[in-house]
């Protein structure tokens, strides 16, 4: 009797294309969902079982093109497996839905709130992020929560996810130089995570306050008539 494993039939991921092609007209496309990773990535060093994918195509069908959120997050799975990283996310091989997709509204609209909602809750993913940076009146941050198969909007800024265990919300900061409004991943007491940039100023700065406060020590003992380089 012959053993038929259907999965040997399925293109692997390096067979299919890693995304579809189409360029993003707004460079917040990119650049939120590459903060967001870059952020997970000191929220988390010593884990390895997460990945964020920006602007890569997730495949689900073998048939069917892939989706292609701005970014997505998936738990459970390796960060990496070879030098190469991931040319696509195929989830017959990762075996993991990701658990949360981001999409960033530009000047030309994708469907955000209708089709790509629509095929997301149709998949199965837990949580479903919209930043539209264009709004005025309406919350430029949705945080959409699957609760028997239809979408719910969760409101808040941030919005506590728990089961990432982060937050997720919007606030103003500077990230590659570029001070406006960021998506930021938070604690669970509400506080944001720094990016690269602003953690070396902050480290700057307490180095700086360090150096300061000794000075002022090292003053503070010669006035009384002690060496403080003889005390070391």
């Amino acid at each position: 009797m012959l053993n038929y494993n259907p999965l040997a039939c399925l293109p692997s991921s390096e067979e299919l294309p890693d995304s579809d092609d189409t360029p993003v007209d707004n460079e917040l496309q990119d650049l939120i969902p590459g903060l967001l990773k870059a952020l997970l990535a000191m929220a988390w060093p010593e884990r390895m079982d997460w990945f964020f994918g920006v602007d890569m195509g997730i495949y689900y069908d073998p048939d069917l093109p892939p989706i292609v959120p701005d970014g997505f997050l998936s738990l459970g799975v390796e960060r990496f497996y070879d030098q190469n990283l991931r040319p696509s996310y195929v989830l017959w091989e990762e075996k993991k839905l990701p658990v949360l997709v981001l999409e960033v509204v530009s000047q030309t609209y994708r469907g955000e709130y209708s089709t790509k909602k629509a095929e997301y809750a149709k998949l199965g993913i837990l949580y479903y992020v919209v930043y539209n940076p264009f709004r005025r009146r309406k919350p430029r941050l949705e945080v959409y929560k699957l609760v028997n198969n239809v979408y719910e909007l969760h409101n808040g800024n941030p919005v506590w996810l728990p089961e990432i265990g982060l937050g997720i919300g919007i606030e103003q900061g500077t990230y590659l130089g570029i001070p406006r409004e960021w998506v930021y991943w938070y604690n669970q007491e509400g506080q944001r995570f720094l990016t690269p940039e602003e953690d070396r100023k902050l480290a700057q700065q307490e180095a700086q306050q360090a150096k300061q406060r000794a000075e002022l020590l090292a003053e503070r003992l010669r006035s009384l008539g002690i060496d403080p380089d003889s005390l070391t």
